[in-house]
């Protein structure tokens, strides 16, 4: 066989593989499932240079601002320049850059392959007033320090024992939940602190915002770790969500006492769920969370965020990043004055040159599956990962038009939405016949007939479209 025949062979393969992927990479974002799908949820980004930490603490706390209050046990007792408060619209951008996201792409005529085989052989482009103190000495908590940061009136607590704790704050009107002391007393045990905020009604009615703004925290420890255990008693029952950002110079962040679970990602799924991606994804993870015995913790995303592809927002600008503690990233005036030898390489959308790897970690948790606190460790693995979904619009011809086009009406299209149909169903547990009906999906009675065969059986139903919506 001659070396132009195979070459036309090869070209042809190519085509193929293009062809039954959609072509990949040439499809266009069009949605994204964020932290915002969920009530009672937490965001926390989390900052990590060695032992250097800095903790962005976000929370959907809905309700008046008086009864707002947050214990959080931290390893010493902080200084005023450790602690301050961070716009939620950079939370928002982080979420938004690392959520989930939904691509769709268009199927091409069948008619026009002459053309796509040329097509095959280009290269692809490349793409505080002061609390109150009652009896703070007799039960034996001291106030080590005390801060007004924005609309927030902070306390850094040390403690001999949990019930002189408990009672202080209750004095103090901290409405601490049921079952506190012996979360509070193994805190104590490990030699932890407790910082304390609540918030300032006078200083908050000046800010005109109904919204609060995170709170974020910077410290020195050897201990990568998050404490969940006194969030879970402010849960009214219900699994909580929260979502951990990991920025680093190293790479994804794993958790080492928790099951680690990639979500499922660049699945083809029907083109409906374009319309209510949000739904379909809820609907995914909570199915997903069951199948791994709701004590998994679940990785959505994992990449350098010099650039994205497909972007569900911009990388975040290194004025942003520093806001959240990367020191490690230059200062926008820093590189505006710089001379042009100096300045870093201009890079796809990320606005200069960073050095930060970013891992966004999904857990659903309760107490009865998550009885100890996380505990992270950063490793040297930058692989890119997305949780990444695909929806492909089918072509609209008819089958006069060519004989492939008949091949790809009556054959192609319907096992591959029939496929879909069966990733759907397999992903999010939903009925496998609402789904089709969904789609428009209707059973070939007679050809199921004549095989013998039945949805029971094989799992599969031979189906033929009827005319798709469009969207």
């Amino acid at each position: 066989m001659n070396i132009r025949i195979i070459s036309r062979i090869l070209s042809l393969l190519a085509l193929l593989l293009m062809a039954e992927s959609s072509f990949a990479f040439c499809g266009f974002y069009a949605a994204r499932a964020g932290s915002s799908l969920y009530n009672q949820s937490s965001r926390v980004v989390i900052v990590q240079d060695n032992q250097y930490q800095s903790v962005t603490m976000a929370s959907d706390f809905k309700g008046n601002a008086k009864d707002f209050a947050m214990v959080v046990p931290v390893p010493k007792i902080l200084k005023r320049h450790q602690i301050s408060v961070v716009n939620n619209n950079i939370i928002t951008h982080l979420d938004n850059y690392t959520a989930p996201r939904l691509v769709e792409y268009f199927d091409p005529s069948p008619c026009a392959l002459r053309r796509m085989y040329r097509m095959a052989a280009r290269p692809a482009p490349v793409r505080a007033p002061r609390a109150k103190v009652s009896g703070s000495k007799s039960l034996g908590v001291k106030i080590e320090a005390r801060y007004a940061v924005g609309v927030y009136d902070i306390l850094l607590l040390s403690a001999q024992q949990s019930n002189g704790l408990v009672t202080w704050l209750r004095q103090n009107n901290y409405q601490l939940p049921k079952g506190a002391e012996p979360v509070i007393k193994s805190y104590l045990a490990m030699g932890l602190k407790f910082f304390v905020a609540k918030v300032n009604m006078q200083r908050q009615a000046k800010t005109g915002f109904a919204y609060l703004k995170p709170i974020r925290i910077t410290y020195h420890s050897p201990h990568f770790m998050l404490p969940i255990r006194l969030g879970m008693l402010n849960s009214n029952g219900k699994p909580q969500e929260l979502f951990v950002y990991h920025l680093n110079r190293k790479g994804r962040v794993i958790t080492t006492n928790y099951p680690n679970v990639k979500l499922s990602t660049n699945k083809e799924i029907p083109v409906y769920v374009k319309k209510d991606f949000g739904s379909f994804y809820k609907a995914m993870f909570e199915n997903l969370v069951k199948r791994n015995g709701r004590r998994a913790v679940f990785l959505e995303y994992a990449w350098d965020m010099n650039w994205c592809d497909p972007c569900a927002a911009d990388p975040l600008s290194n004025s942003e990043l520093r806001q959240l503690g990367v020191f490690w990233v230059a200062q926008p005036k820093k590189i505006a004055n710089a001379k042009a030898s100096q300045r870093p390489m201009p890079v796809f959308r990320g606005g200069g040159s960073k050095n930060v790897f970013v891992t966004r970690l999904h857990l659903s948790y309760d107490k009865a599956h998550f009885p100890r606190d996380l505990a992270f460790k950063a490793t040297n693995n930058r692989e890119n990962f997305q949780g990444r979904f695909i929806v492909r619009h089918p072509w609209k011809g008819k089958q006069s038009e060519c004989k492939a086009a008949k091949i790809y009406l009556t054959q192609t299209l319907p096992k591959r939405m029939e496929r879909e149909a069966q990733t759907m169903a397999n992903l999010t547990g939903w009925d496998i016949n609402s789904i089709r009906k969904r789609m428009n999906l209707i059973r070939s009675k007679s050809k199921a007939k004549k095989t013998g065969m039945s949805n029971q059986s094989t799992g599969s139903n031979q189906v033929r479209p009827t005319q798709v919506k469009p969207d």
